[in-house]
């Protein structure tokens, strides 16, 4: 266990149990029904938990929901959306998929990088921005070239439009 996990309580909160328990209501009352809610147990643990996932948790997660802990990682480690390790304040994605790319997600990639001084998979020194590894698709390929800064769609990006954007994060 690391150091970031043992300062981390291991139970579910009671907030979190009845955001759980919402999902579960949606699913047959069996233990297969039971683990359909793994997904949105762990958007809601993660989201209590400062955007990332301590192993405790997760254990709790399983617990709760009747599953194997390596159930639980398995999911956790295969989705992008799932961060294991503690992140910055925020997170941003950026789409390198083909649509994007062919509008210019290298450059995009490549300013995001050099503006924040940090490379794809690393957070700023002050713990504001995790530059999450590059995303092969966000799904707006409409408004490509794009990136998703935690839960919001940004399209038709510039650097300029960019430098506003994260200039604007906390």
């Amino acid at each position: 266990m690391s150091a970031a996990d043992e300062q981390v309580n291991a139970e579910l909160s009671a907030e979190e149990r009845a955001q759980i328990d919402q999902w579960l209501a949606r699913f047959p009352d069996d233990p297969a029904g039971r683990q359909s809610a793994v997904i949105p147990a762990l958007h809601a643990v993660q989201h209590h938990c400062g955007g990332w996932l301590p192993r405790a948790r997760m254990d709790a997660v399983a617990d709760y929901l009747g599953m194997a802990p390596a159930r639980v990682y398995e999911v956790a480690t295969f989705y992008g959306m799932f961060d294991v390790k503690p992140v910055g304040r925020h997170k941003v994605n950026i789409c390198t998929n083909i649509s994007c790319m062919l509008r210019g997600a290298d450059e995009i990639v490549e300013h995001v990088e050099k503006k924040l001084g940090i490379s794809l998979g690393e957070t700023t020194p002050d713990g504001r921005i995790t530059l999450k590894r590059e995303e092969e698709c966000l799904a707006a390929c409409a408004g490509a070239p794009m990136m998703l800064v935690d839960e919001a769609y940004y399209t038709d990006l510039t650097p300029e439009k960019i430098d506003r954007i994260l200039d604007d994060l906390e």
